[in-house]
């Protein structure tokens, strides 16, 4: 029976975990684009959480677990009084990020929202530096997105997390770990050992995300992830180990368990490329598949509209899509909740054909009772495009496409509509980037008064000094009394 016995001598450490250590602790050549991207990134997600407590819902989530606990030195949420432990802290800033599905996005073979991991990120660099333990700035912060963009989106190109039912925080809890492990001084090895505790922690399924138990779960997956990365970076600081063969162990790893025995493969080393090429939601808050389709929509509304008619006159609406969008929001039935409806293709593009318009409270239960919505949804058929799919997978490319044609009650068929790139995508920086901080600029006004807000956006627009800034000093500029 000897011969069964398991072999006790470690490993040495995966390659994908050593690879990841040695990016965040060897990569400085920051890309001028990179870096004016992960500023506006910043200043972009900042804006979607505050947003986002506007909404009960997310509030009543936020704040510490003991009513009325404040941390000394701990971190400071934006748009809140709060002060926690980096923790709880890293909770609710990425929650409030992520609640309103309105921060960025990186589309490959996985999907996801890298700037997620500012949850982690802000909530520990806002901590360190209130304690003096280091004179973090906002240029630290930039890095520390670039990377962890890097380290999520790099995953993400070519291993779709999802064909196994594993929701994409998984990559947010790694890429948080990572960069965190390097903001609290922990070395190389300490890095690694982060990483690996974060892929063997128990992860999330994506049941929240699809029918029928589509639910708000969905909205702060990604807190937590912050939260979990937050916390196995400091057992590490402490002294836990980690598991060197995580991914590759036989029968007990990540590749057997959970990715159908499959190592991970990676399309280019890291580097700046994913903060470089990351999709902002600008316009709408919407699921990014769908985010061309609500434009196409919005254009045929005033197409309507200037032939003297309405969404009462439409027959059929035929949409072409990708792939992607066929398997994540295309549903049909009743929806049951804000998740549902702003992960339904059909409710976002038949709401702004009726209205004109779609913003975060058109997702609200008392929008969605009007019955032009839902008889206007049953009207509505996706098919894949596999030009869309193809394009949407190009490195060269990653478009979004989506077309729509209408056919009216008459029988009249409009031409139809079709966008590739989204406002946010990198080939419409120069047009989106005024627009991006106008969705900022509105974010920030039910907030402060117009003094603070002045303040505000003259210090996140000095490029002088804005990177030089302290973390606490940013951090104060959004904090309530």
């Amino acid at each position: 029976m000897s011969g069964l016995a398991e072999s006790a001598e470690r490993p040495a450490p995966d390659k994908v975990l050593l690879d990841i250590a040695d990016y965040i602790h060897d990569h400085t050549a920051y890309s001028p684009l990179a870096l004016e991207t992960a500023r506006l990134c910043l200043v972009d997600t900042i804006g979607c959480g505050l947003e986002a407590l506007r909404f009960e819902h997310c509030r009543r989530l936020l704040g510490p677990v003991v009513e009325g606990t404040v941390v000394p030195n701990g971190t400071k949420v934006p748009g809140t009084n709060y002060q926690l432990d980096p923790i709880r802290g890293a909770f609710n800033i990425g929650t409030a990020i992520r609640w309103l599905d309105f921060n960025d996005c990186f589309l490959a073979a996985e999907w996801g929202h890298p700037s997620d991991n500012l949850g982690a990120i802000l909530a520990v660099a806002d901590h360190l530096t209130r304690a003096g333990v280091r004179a973090l700035t906002v240029r630290d912060l930039l890095h520390g997105m670039i990377k962890a963009h890097e380290i999520q989106g790099s995953l993400a190109l070519l291993n779709s997390f999802n064909r196994v039912g594993l929701d994409h925080v998984v990559l947010v809890k790694a890429a948080s770990a990572a960069v965190v492990s390097s903001l609290l001084g922990l070395s190389r090895a300490q890095t690694a050992d982060a990483v690996s505790q974060a892929f063997v922690d128990g992860q999330a399924l994506r049941t929240y995300r699809h029918a029928p138990n589509t639910g708000s779960r969905k909205s702060w997956a990604a807190g937590d992830a912050c939260a979990r990365a937050v916390h196995l970076a400091l057992l590490v600081q402490r002294g836990e180990i980690g598991l060197p063969s995580v991914l590759s162990a036989p029968t007990w790893g990540f590749y057997d368990v959970l990715f159908q025995g499959r190592p991970f493969e990676f399309q280019i080393p890291y580097g700046n490329y994913i903060m470089e090429n990351v999709l902002f939601k600008i316009a709408y808050p919407a699921e990014f598949h769908a985010q061309t389709a609500v434009e196409a929509a919005h254009t045929l509304h005033a197409q309507l509209k200037a032939r003297g008619l309405s969404a009462d006159d439409i027959q059929a609406v035929r949409i072409r899509t990708q792939q992607a969008a066929m398997r994540i929001i295309n549903k049909k039935g009743k929806l049951h909740n804000f998740a549902d409806r702003d992960h339904d293709i059909n409710y976002m593009v038949a709401y702004p054909l009726i209205f004109g318009e779609l913003n975060s409270e058109s997702y609200s239960d008392t929008n969605a009772a009007d019955p032009r919505i839902d008889a206007l949804r049953a009207k509505i058929t996706c098919v894949e495009d596999t030009r869309f799919s193809a394009d949407y997978h190009d490195p060269a490319k990653r478009s979004i496409g989506n077309a729509i044609t209408l056919t009216l009650a008459d029988g009249t068929v409009l031409d139809e509509v079709a966008v590739e790139y989204p406002i946010g995508h990198k080939r419409r920086r120069a047009e989106g980037t005024p627009l991006l901080m106008r969705k900022f600029e509105n974010h920030i006004k039910p907030h402060f008064d117009e003094a603070r807000q002045k303040e505000i956006l003259e210090t996140v627009t000095n490029t002088e000094t804005f990177l030089d800034l302290p973390v606490d000093k940013f951090t104060d500029l959004f904090v309530k009394a």
